[in-house]
Protein backbone atom coordinates (compact mmCIF):
# COMPACT_ATOMS: atom_id res chain seq x y z
CA UNK A 1 0.00 0.00 0.00
CA UNK A 2 0.88 3.51 -0.83
CA UNK A 3 1.07 5.68 2.86
CA UNK A 4 1.24 9.65 2.77
CA UNK A 5 1.71 11.26 5.83
CA UNK A 6 0.14 14.82 5.23
CA UNK A 7 0.65 17.89 7.30
CA UNK A 8 -2.05 20.10 8.23
CA UNK A 9 -0.67 23.10 9.10
CA UNK A 10 -2.16 26.91 9.59
CA UNK A 11 -0.73 29.87 10.24
CA UNK A 12 -3.70 31.63 12.11
CA UNK A 13 -3.78 29.53 14.85
CA UNK A 14 -5.72 31.50 18.09
CA UNK A 15 -3.71 30.33 21.03
CA UNK A 16 0.09 30.77 18.87
CA UNK A 17 -0.07 32.48 15.53
CA UNK A 18 2.27 30.48 12.94
CA UNK A 19 3.82 28.13 15.45
CA UNK A 20 4.52 25.91 12.48
CA UNK A 21 7.58 28.30 12.12
CA UNK A 22 8.71 28.97 15.45
CA UNK A 23 12.33 28.12 16.10
CA UNK A 24 13.02 25.25 17.88
CA UNK A 25 16.41 24.29 17.81
CA UNK A 26 17.35 26.42 14.69
CA UNK A 27 14.45 24.84 12.33
CA UNK A 28 10.83 25.84 12.22
CA UNK A 29 8.70 23.71 14.30
CA UNK A 30 7.10 21.92 10.71
CA UNK A 31 10.37 21.12 9.87
CA UNK A 32 10.86 18.78 12.55
CA UNK A 33 7.73 16.96 12.54
CA UNK A 34 8.14 16.37 8.45
CA UNK A 35 11.48 15.23 9.06
CA UNK A 36 10.66 12.74 11.98
CA UNK A 37 7.49 11.67 9.89
CA UNK A 38 9.70 11.20 7.32
CA UNK A 39 11.74 8.32 9.28
CA UNK A 40 8.70 6.10 9.88
CA UNK A 41 9.27 2.75 8.06
CA UNK A 42 5.78 2.58 6.79
CA UNK A 43 5.00 5.84 5.09
CA UNK A 44 6.64 6.36 1.33
CA UNK A 45 5.84 10.09 1.50
CA UNK A 46 5.22 13.20 3.22
CA UNK A 47 3.49 16.12 2.18
CA UNK A 48 2.58 19.43 4.21
CA UNK A 49 -0.97 21.11 3.58
CA UNK A 50 -1.00 24.51 4.47
CA UNK A 51 -3.04 27.90 3.44
CA UNK A 52 -0.63 30.11 4.04
CA UNK A 53 2.40 31.25 1.49
CA UNK A 54 4.95 31.24 4.10
CA UNK A 55 4.39 27.69 5.46
CA UNK A 56 4.88 26.68 2.30
CA UNK A 57 7.74 28.80 1.03
CA UNK A 58 9.34 27.16 4.34
CA UNK A 59 9.09 23.37 3.43
CA UNK A 60 10.19 24.20 -0.21
CA UNK A 61 13.16 26.00 1.31
CA UNK A 62 14.68 22.96 3.58
CA UNK A 63 13.95 20.68 0.36
CA UNK A 64 10.12 18.66 1.51
CA UNK A 65 6.94 19.15 -0.46
CA UNK A 66 4.07 20.88 0.39
CA UNK A 67 0.83 22.15 -1.62
CA UNK A 68 -1.95 25.07 -1.03
CA UNK A 69 -4.96 24.40 0.37
CA UNK A 70 -7.91 26.47 1.08
CA UNK A 71 -8.17 28.99 4.07
CA UNK A 72 -11.46 28.50 4.61
CA UNK A 73 -11.25 25.11 6.30
CA UNK A 74 -12.81 24.89 9.95
CA UNK A 75 -10.49 21.30 10.67
CA UNK A 76 -7.47 20.01 10.10
CA UNK A 77 -9.40 16.89 8.72
CA UNK A 78 -11.04 19.51 6.14
CA UNK A 79 -7.14 20.20 4.98
CA UNK A 80 -6.25 17.21 4.89
CA UNK A 81 -9.11 15.91 3.08
CA UNK A 82 -8.58 18.33 0.40
CA UNK A 83 -4.70 17.52 0.08
CA UNK A 84 -5.66 13.70 -0.02
CA UNK A 85 -7.79 14.22 -2.63
CA UNK A 86 -5.42 15.01 -5.28
CA UNK A 87 -2.41 12.42 -4.07
CA UNK A 88 -2.40 8.95 -5.07
CA UNK A 89 -2.31 6.65 -2.32
CA UNK A 90 -4.35 3.93 0.14
CA UNK A 91 -3.41 5.31 3.20
CA UNK A 92 -3.48 8.69 5.03
CA UNK A 93 -1.86 9.20 8.33
CA UNK A 94 -2.93 12.76 9.75
CA UNK A 95 0.34 14.28 11.47
CA UNK A 96 -0.11 17.12 13.75
CA UNK A 97 2.21 19.90 12.65
CA UNK A 98 2.75 20.89 16.11
CA UNK A 99 3.92 17.76 17.39
CA UNK A 100 7.77 18.08 16.68
CA UNK A 101 8.48 15.28 19.35
CA UNK A 102 6.38 12.69 17.71
CA UNK A 103 8.45 9.51 17.48
CA UNK A 104 8.65 7.60 13.62
CA UNK A 105 7.86 4.74 15.94
CA UNK A 106 4.52 6.02 17.04
CA UNK A 107 3.26 6.41 13.20
CA UNK A 108 4.48 2.78 12.01
CA UNK A 109 2.23 1.34 15.29
CA UNK A 110 -0.90 3.56 14.01
CA UNK A 111 -0.56 2.64 10.20
CA UNK A 112 0.38 -1.37 11.09
CA UNK A 113 -3.40 -2.03 11.50
CA UNK A 114 -4.48 -0.60 8.15
CA UNK A 115 -1.92 -2.70 6.58
CA UNK A 116 -2.84 -6.10 8.98
CA UNK A 117 -6.45 -5.87 8.34
CA UNK A 118 -8.33 -4.94 5.57
CA UNK A 119 -11.33 -4.17 7.75
CA UNK A 120 -9.72 -1.39 9.48
CA UNK A 121 -10.51 2.15 8.14
CA UNK A 122 -9.57 4.27 10.93
CA UNK A 123 -6.55 4.18 13.52
CA UNK A 124 -5.27 6.42 16.40
CA UNK A 125 -2.88 6.15 19.37
CA UNK A 126 -3.31 6.07 23.17
CA UNK A 127 -0.76 5.62 26.51
CA UNK A 128 -1.39 5.10 29.58
CA UNK A 129 -1.21 8.20 32.23
CA UNK A 130 0.89 7.92 34.72
CA UNK A 131 -0.01 11.13 36.47
CA UNK A 132 -3.07 13.18 38.16
CA UNK A 133 -2.20 16.34 36.74
CA UNK A 134 -2.60 14.92 33.49
CA UNK A 135 -5.78 12.42 34.58
CA UNK A 136 -7.41 15.69 35.40
CA UNK A 137 -6.15 18.38 32.25
CA UNK A 138 -9.00 18.93 30.13
CA UNK A 139 -6.60 19.53 27.31
CA UNK A 140 -5.52 15.97 28.17
CA UNK A 141 -8.07 13.74 25.37
CA UNK A 142 -8.93 10.36 27.64
CA UNK A 143 -9.87 7.18 25.31
CA UNK A 144 -11.28 4.21 26.57
CA UNK A 145 -11.76 1.15 24.34
CA UNK A 146 -13.40 -2.41 24.01
CA UNK A 147 -11.77 -5.89 24.34
CA UNK A 148 -10.57 -5.32 21.17
CA UNK A 149 -9.19 -2.53 21.03
CA UNK A 150 -11.51 -0.28 19.44
CA UNK A 151 -13.07 3.07 21.27
CA UNK A 152 -15.99 3.26 22.94
CA UNK A 153 -15.55 7.17 23.66
CA UNK A 154 -13.30 10.01 23.51
CA UNK A 155 -13.92 12.69 26.40
CA UNK A 156 -12.10 15.54 28.26
CA UNK A 157 -13.14 14.33 31.81
CA UNK A 158 -11.06 11.02 33.64
CA UNK A 159 -12.73 8.13 32.10
CA UNK A 160 -13.36 5.70 32.95
CA UNK A 161 -14.84 6.97 36.85
CA UNK A 162 -13.76 3.86 39.10
CA UNK A 163 -15.94 4.23 42.13
CA UNK A 164 -14.41 2.11 44.50
CA UNK A 165 -10.17 2.86 43.58
CA UNK A 166 -8.29 4.41 45.89
CA UNK A 167 -7.36 8.05 46.41
CA UNK A 168 -10.05 9.10 43.86
CA UNK A 169 -9.81 12.63 42.95
CA UNK A 170 -11.80 14.83 44.77
CA UNK A 171 -13.35 16.49 41.84
CA UNK A 172 -13.26 15.56 37.71
CA UNK A 173 -10.87 18.41 37.41
CA UNK A 174 -8.84 17.88 41.13
CA UNK A 175 -5.29 18.28 41.28
CA UNK A 176 -4.82 16.33 44.12
CA UNK A 177 -2.54 13.05 44.19
CA UNK A 178 0.61 11.41 43.40
CA UNK A 179 2.10 9.42 40.26
CA UNK A 180 0.31 6.44 39.67
CA UNK A 181 -2.75 7.31 41.72
CA UNK A 182 -4.71 7.27 39.02
CA UNK A 183 -3.17 4.62 36.80
CA UNK A 184 -4.46 1.25 37.79
CA UNK A 185 -7.51 -0.25 40.21
CA UNK A 186 -6.15 -1.62 43.56
CA UNK A 187 -6.66 -5.01 41.28
CA UNK A 188 -4.02 -3.44 38.64
CA UNK A 189 -6.34 -4.32 36.14
CA UNK A 190 -7.95 -1.22 34.79
CA UNK A 191 -5.74 1.89 33.71
CA UNK A 192 -6.49 5.93 32.48
CA UNK A 193 -5.69 6.73 28.75
CA UNK A 194 -4.36 9.24 27.01
CA UNK A 195 -5.35 9.69 23.51
CA UNK A 196 -2.60 10.95 21.49
CA UNK A 197 -3.79 12.47 18.22
CA UNK A 198 -2.21 11.26 15.61
CA UNK A 199 -4.89 9.75 12.84
CA UNK A 200 -4.34 7.01 9.95
CA UNK A 201 -6.92 6.89 7.60
CA UNK A 202 -7.72 4.75 4.35
CA UNK A 203 -8.00 7.18 1.58
CA UNK A 204 -11.77 6.95 0.70
CA UNK A 205 -12.71 6.60 4.23
CA UNK A 206 -11.06 10.00 5.01
CA UNK A 207 -13.17 11.88 2.03
CA UNK A 208 -16.43 10.07 3.58
CA UNK A 209 -15.77 11.07 6.55
CA UNK A 210 -14.72 14.75 5.63
CA UNK A 211 -17.96 15.24 4.22
CA UNK A 212 -19.90 14.15 7.28
CA UNK A 213 -22.04 16.62 9.47
CA UNK A 214 -20.86 17.40 12.80
CA UNK A 215 -22.61 15.11 15.32
CA UNK A 216 -23.66 16.32 18.62
CA UNK A 217 -21.43 14.61 20.96
CA UNK A 218 -18.16 16.04 18.66
CA UNK A 219 -19.89 19.91 19.46
CA UNK A 220 -20.58 18.89 23.11
CA UNK A 221 -16.71 17.73 23.99
CA UNK A 222 -15.19 19.33 20.63
CA UNK A 223 -13.79 15.95 19.76
CA UNK A 224 -13.88 15.47 15.97
CA UNK A 225 -13.16 11.54 16.00
CA UNK A 226 -16.74 11.47 17.70
CA UNK A 227 -18.29 12.18 14.59
CA UNK A 228 -16.77 8.71 13.22
CA UNK A 229 -18.05 6.94 16.39
CA UNK A 230 -21.39 8.56 16.01
CA UNK A 231 -22.22 7.50 12.81
CA UNK A 232 -21.15 3.55 13.63
CA UNK A 233 -17.44 3.42 12.37
CA UNK A 234 -15.06 1.91 14.39
CA UNK A 235 -11.49 3.34 15.23
CA UNK A 236 -8.82 1.27 15.87
CA UNK A 237 -6.63 2.37 19.31
CA UNK A 238 -3.25 1.20 19.99
CA UNK A 239 -1.41 1.42 22.89
CA UNK A 240 2.26 2.82 22.56
CA UNK A 241 5.08 2.49 25.14
CA UNK A 242 5.54 6.78 23.74
CA UNK A 243 4.08 10.11 24.42
CA UNK A 244 4.10 13.23 23.25
CA UNK A 245 3.80 17.30 23.74
CA UNK A 246 1.23 19.25 21.30
CA UNK A 247 2.59 22.71 20.85
CA UNK A 248 -0.94 24.67 21.44
CA UNK A 249 0.66 28.03 23.32
CA UNK A 250 3.58 29.58 24.50
CA UNK A 251 4.36 27.72 27.53
CA UNK A 252 4.00 24.48 25.39
CA UNK A 253 6.77 25.91 22.96
CA UNK A 254 9.24 27.09 26.05
CA UNK A 255 8.71 23.70 27.49
CA UNK A 256 10.13 21.69 24.63
CA UNK A 257 12.73 24.29 23.88
CA UNK A 258 13.87 23.39 27.50
CA UNK A 259 13.47 19.96 27.03
CA UNK A 260 15.08 19.80 23.49
CA UNK A 261 18.63 19.17 24.61
CA UNK A 262 17.71 15.80 26.13
CA UNK A 263 14.87 14.98 23.38
CA UNK A 264 16.30 11.62 22.35
CA UNK A 265 14.84 10.98 26.44
CA UNK A 266 11.84 12.55 25.88
CA UNK A 267 9.25 9.76 24.82
CA UNK A 268 11.02 6.88 26.21
CA UNK A 269 8.87 4.24 27.17
CA UNK A 270 6.71 4.86 30.14
CA UNK A 271 7.63 8.79 30.19
CA UNK A 272 4.98 11.14 31.64
CA UNK A 273 6.79 13.76 30.29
Amino acid sequence: MDVVAIIPARYGSTRLEGKALLDIAGKPMIQWVYERAGKARLVHDVVAATDDKRIFDAVKGFGGKAVMTSASHKSGTDRLAEAAANIKCDVVVNVQGDEPLIEPEMIDEAVKPLVDDSEVYMATLKTKILDAEELNNQNVVKVVTDQNGFALYFSRLPIPYVREQENPPSSPFSKGGKEGDFSKDGKGGLGHYKHIGLYVYRKDFLLKYAKMQPTPLEDAEKLEQLRALENGYKIKVVETKYNSIGVDTKEDLERVRGLWPNRKNISKPNSSL
